[in-house]
């Protein structure tokens, strides 16, 4: 072999030294990978079926990824009227005092000016599985201003109605504890929510037959869409 040929050979020797890593390199990182994919598909499948919703913010009460999930919703709950005094004019709108809240400048108010204000409250409900509804109580919100309280009150009876009717009775019931004796009745308000409500001996004897009862409701409707109204129990119509 002359020296040309030895130096063509280990030249192609040392190309092969360098290529070869290089392929093993590449075949581990597919292999790698192949895995990794496998592994977290596989992981995911398993979280999708062990998942679990909890409601009432309490750990111990949940239900399985399987079951409905608790719905929720937002409804109207309270209107109040406060009076105010104007601060700082922002563009088209001001804030009322003290309380620094911001509302539109619909009467061209100056700073300084005595006003009232319609105060709007919601609630947020939320209804698990088992019908067991919770409620957050939202902050008071300013929504109108009024040159007088009268005209704020004449917009407030719009919104908050008392009627009286009838509704569904779901039953009475009686509990007893170290030898004190307490009654009960559960109602179904026209929302479907069921309500209970401690009662009288006389009134349990009542209504343990009945199926209706009649009630006074105050009907909250709501200032943006006035034909959604939530029905609240305000007492008993006899």
């Amino acid at each position: 072999m002359n020296d040309y040929e030895r130096r063509r050979r280990y030249e192609n020797e040392k190309a092969s030294a360098r290529i070869a890593p290089i392929i093993i390199g590449g075949i581990l990182l597919i292999v790698f990978l192949g895995i990794l994919v496998n592994s977290c598909s596989s992981g995911g499948s398993q979280w999708e079926d062990s998942a679990v919703y909890w409601s009432d913010d309490n750990p111990s009460n949940y239900s399985s990824g399987s079951q409905t999930a608790q719905s929720s919703n937002t409804v109207p709950w309270d209107y109040r009227i406060v009076e105010g005094t104007v601060g700082d004019l922002i563009g088209g709108d001001m804030t009322l005092l003290p309380d620094n809240d911001l509302l539109p400048n619909d009467n061209n108010y100056a700073t300084g000016d005595k006003v009232w204000a319609l105060q709007y409250m919601g609630a947020v409900m939320k209804t698990d599985a088992n019908d067991r509804t919770d409620v957050t109580l939202t902050s008071w919100k300013p929504i109108k201003s009024f040159k007088t309280k009268e005209a704020a009150e004449a917009d407030l009876a719009k919104l908050k109605l008392s009627l009286k009717t009838e509704i569904d009775l779901v039953g009475v019931y009686k509990t007893t504890y170290k030898g004190q004796t307490r009654e009960f009745a559960v109602l179904t308000l026209p929302s479907g929510q069921k309500i209970k409500q401690p009662i009288d001996e006389e009134r349990y004897a009542k209504l343990k037959t009945q199926k209706k009862v009649g009630v006074v409701l105050e009907e909250v409707h709501d200032y943006s869409n006035y034909d959604m109204a939530y029905a609240k129990f305000r007492g008993w119509a006899a």
